[in-house]
């Protein structure tokens, strides 16, 4: 079979195994609970496949704004690859619970129509306290806030910090997850509607503003928020989230260390620090198992960076989006466990033609790039073992 020689194949090879694990995961536990209840009573696989995606976040993100160079690109860049996929796939499921095959979250009828809907069109509505119309939709809430840091760093220039931040993220997990043991958001509408109203000023103020000093303003606070959402936000409490941004900008000292802009040993103290204090925030012995898992795979497959891998495991990553945010929608409709994951890898490809190429392509031509190929193909993003 041939091999793809790719760069980043070992990105998308990661990625790919993580999309079917998560999907695995909501598999198992839909159609052979017994068994799977074993499995997930030693490591909790949804975790391992999430963190795996929060690592892989970290390493490329970064790397797409500083190629681009421009927050208006990256942004309209961000737009064209997450919206056509994430429209779709609410129109789905939609469709999918007036035919009686998909249940929505309950809470979706007990908040006002218009702010859930701006909450998941933002993919903020996790760290909002706001229901999510495909649940494992709240990682992107995570994903969304870490963009928001990474622009704030790079337009006043310190995004080559990511080591320390990792580390003062981390080490900040365990008092704040003391503290603030629950979201302090949740519930609250009107904070909601007000975060959401900044979020949407922000980034027309970052994407078509007339003046550079007006987009960096507007990327700074935006950095702000994202942060403060991880801390405020975050259902599971201040800790969950700060390990959660801790783990992405550990992602980020790898790649930094690859470049030579920081040492080896600086970005090996980041992730051991993460991983300390994941021990430390966690109260799950399966979330620790799976997190420590995550980062040992992350660091394997960087390891084999220069290698050869088959062109089908890196096209699962490469889908690998489509793969995580429809594979919700099948649980219902497929008899089995095979089954589903052959449509869940089914209807991925079909989107990822359809709709996510598409996409990217119109958006690399808005943002100014012309080339064929971008080394951060999607977003990463993951469902923790939240059903």
């Amino acid at each position: 079979m041939a091999a793809n020689p790719s760069r980043l194949a070992w990105l998308d090879a990661l990625r790919g195994v993580a999309a079917l694990g998560v999907a695995l995961h909501h598999g198992a536990w839909t159609f052979v609970p017994e068994f799977w209840a074993k499995v997930d009573g030693a490591v909790d696989v949804g975790t391992w496949g999430v963190f795996a995606f929060f690592l892989v976040s970290g390493y490329i993100i970064p790397a797409s704004l500083e190629r681009r160079g421009d927050l208006r690109a990256f942004w309209t860049g961000r737009a064209f690859r997450l919206l056509p996929l994430l429209l779709t796939a609410l129109a789905l499921a939609l469709l999918l619970a007036y035919a009686g095959a998909f249940v929505p979250s309950p809470d979706l009828n007990r908040r006002p129509l218009a702010l859930v809907a701006l909450g998941n069109l933002t993919m903020l509505q996790e760290l909002l306290g706001l229901p999510a119309v495909i649940n494992v939709m709240w990682t992107l809430s995570y994903e969304m806030a870490f963009y928001l840091m990474v622009a704030g760093l790079f337009a006043v220039r310190q995004a080559h910090r990511p080591a320390p931040i990792a580390v003062v993220l981390a080490l900040a997990a365990v008092p704040l997850g003391l503290l603030l043991p629950r979201a302090t958001i949740n519930g609250r509408a009107g904070a909601a509607a007000l975060v959401l109203a900044v979020a949407v000023v922000l980034a027309i103020a970052a994407s078509a503003g007339p003046y550079g000093a007006v987009r960096r303003a507007a990327a700074v606070i935006g950095g702000l928020l994202g942060l403060a959402l991880v801390v405020l936000g975050s259902r599971g409490g201040a800790g969950q989230g700060l390990v959660i941004a801790a783990a992405m900008f550990a992602g980020t000292a790898v790649y930094r260390a690859e470049r030579g802009a920081i040492r080896w040993r600086t970005a090996a103290v980041a992730v051991l620090a993460v991983l300390a204090c994941t021990v430390v925030a966690e109260h799950d012995p399966t979330h620790t198992v799976a997190i420590a898992l995550a980062a040992a795979c992350f660091l394997a497959a960087f390891a084999l960076r220069g290698r050869a891998f088959p062109r089908w495991l890196t096209h699962l990553g490469v889908i690998s989006f489509s793969l995580y945010l429809l594979h919700p929608l099948l649980l219902r409709i497929a008899p089995n466990l095979p089954l589903f994951l052959l449509a869940t890898v089914a209807l991925g490809h079909v989107t990822y033609r359809l709709v996510e190429a598409p996409g990217q392509r119109l958006g690399r031509r808005l943002s100014g790039r012309s080339d064929a190929h971008d080394d951060a193909r999607g977003p990463t993003v993951g469902g923790w073992a939240r059903s």
